[in-house]
């Protein structure tokens, strides 16, 4: 594997996404993402031919083969104002969201 999660990397990223884990979620999780970059580099080691275009997935979606893209239709909500009682806290009009840490990676 060309690359692993280590502890302090794994610590730095639960930071980040604000996560709260028990030490033996944190290790399984951290298992599970070192597996899933082992499974990346086993496929990225494949050998193919550099003719073979580039794809996202299995299937072309050509122009032909594809649904048009539809419109943006704005429909507002019937009742705004009930959206805003189910939540924790608002400010004139609008949701507070909490604070996000922001660190440099």
């Amino acid at each position: 594997m060309t690359q692993e999660i280590n502890e302090e990397l794994f610590e730095h990223l639960v930071l980040l996404a604000a996560l709260q884990l028990e030490p033996d979620e944190a290790r399984y999780l951290r298992g599970e993402l070192n597996r899933q970059l082992k499974a990346v580099d086993t496929l990225r080691a494949i050998p193919l031919d550099p003719e073979v275009p580039t794809a996202a997935h299995g299937v072309s979606y050509t122009p032909q083969t594809s649904q048009p893209a539809r419109g943006d239709l704005w429909e507002p909500y019937p009742d705004p104002r009930r959206l805003l009682e189910l939540a924790p806290e608002t400010q004139d009009g609008y949701f507070v969201v909490p604070k996000t840490p922001h660190t440099e990676i």
